[in-house]
């Protein structure tokens, strides 16, 4: 560099122009770092399947808890849709931008020529499995052949679970009495009696511990592929708006983390964002072990989605009917946000 720019210079020299020509370029140089600090916050619809209330959505409530949207400039107004599906359809129908369904969603919604991917999962496990009173003599899947199991509805992924538990010990759903009882009664029947087992997330087996069941639960994964809940966005979004994308699954992943590292820790927040469990701490502490042992923990990336793991569900999908046939498993998610 030329040495007249350097005070001590026997050849400094010294212009009020030079000077000037500095202060800009200086100036130059931090005004896009201050551009991006004066970002403008964008505000957001983030379509969820159920009230973002319930313990299942703690990775969102954090997220939004401990500024992690607000971090990346976005206001996010979480919407309550009509479960997995309506979500897909809403988000590809371009309703909005992003929304939370199961890893499982994209497989269902492209049968229906709904254009959506899963762009990140919560979890490396599964959401739903397999949960059984207690004396009833049920130690295997083959054992609840003649039982009455409970679901929350024969369109939720929890009896698609369950068809595919079944499936393992040579049964289907003609060799037992399956109900379709409902967000609360899929748990209330089995814990008084009027159910051998039933299938959903961890949850909802606490609950019915907490009704004075005696429950086993076995972990979906040991059995067959299942998934865990998702983010999923349109094919018109990722291609126009990979940015916000971008930035809503990274604050909702780092809420995942902070579930993953302290789900004790993750309990103040959430009940400041779900004031109806005030008072049941102990309840939302043994529900996030339970997310965080049988859900999120597991190998890989958080957040990456395994294509074999997509590729497998959606081939036991086609085998039982429930969508006509396998699409190519890279339309049905991206990693490109996660990896």
């Amino acid at each position: 560099m030329n040495a007249a720019f350097f005070p001590g210079s026997p050849n400094m020299q010294f212009s009020t122009s030079g000077f000037a020509a500095t202060v800009a370029l200086a100036i130059a140089a931090v005004l896009p770092t201050q551009a991006a600090f004066a970002q403008p916050v964008e505000e957001v619809n983030y379509l969820l399947p159920a009230p973002p209330t319930l313990p299942a959505f703690g990775p969102w409530v954090l997220a939004q808890q401990r500024g992690y949207y607000a971090r990346e400039k976005l206001k996010v107004n979480f919407i309550v849709g009509k479960g997995g599906v309506d979500v897909a359809k809403q988000v590809g129908a371009g309703n909005a931008p992003i929304g939370g369904a199961l890893g499982d969603t994209p497989i269902i919604a492209r049968a229906q020529g709904i254009p959506v991917k899963a762009v990140a999962v919560i979890g490396a496990r599964a959401l739903h499995h397999l949960h059984v009173m207690d004396g009833l003599g049920i130690n295997q899947p083959a054992d609840l052949k003649g039982k009455t199991i409970t679901v929350m509805s024969y369109q939720d992924t929890s009896y698609f679970v369950l068809l595919g538990i079944l499936a393992t010990a040579g049964l289907t759903k003609n060799d037992v009495d399956v109900q379709a009882a409902g967000p609360v009664g899929v748990w209330q029947q089995p814990a008084t009696g009027k159910a051998a087992a039933f299938a959903g997330p961890v949850d909802f087996a606490i609950s019915a511990r907490g009704a004075g069941g005696k429950v086993k639960t076995y972990a979906s994964d040991q059995y067959i592929k299942t998934m865990t809940q998702a983010i999923v966005a349109s094919d018109e979004m990722i291609q126009k708006r990979p940015d916000l994308i971008q930035r809503l699954v990274r604050a909702t992943l780092a809420g995942l983390s902070d579930m993953m590292k302290d789900p004790k820790g993750a309990v103040g927040d959430f009940i400041a964002g779900s004031p109806s469990f005030k008072g049941r701490e102990a309840f939302i502490e043994e529900v996030f072990r339970a997310y965080n042992e049988l859900t999120y923990q597991g190998p890989g990336t958080p957040g990456v989605i395994d294509a074999d793991r997509l590729a497998a569900v959606q081939k036991f999908y086609v085998s039982q009917g429930i969508v006509p046939k396998e699409v190519p498993v890279g339309e049905l998610y991206t990693n490109q946000f996660v990896r």
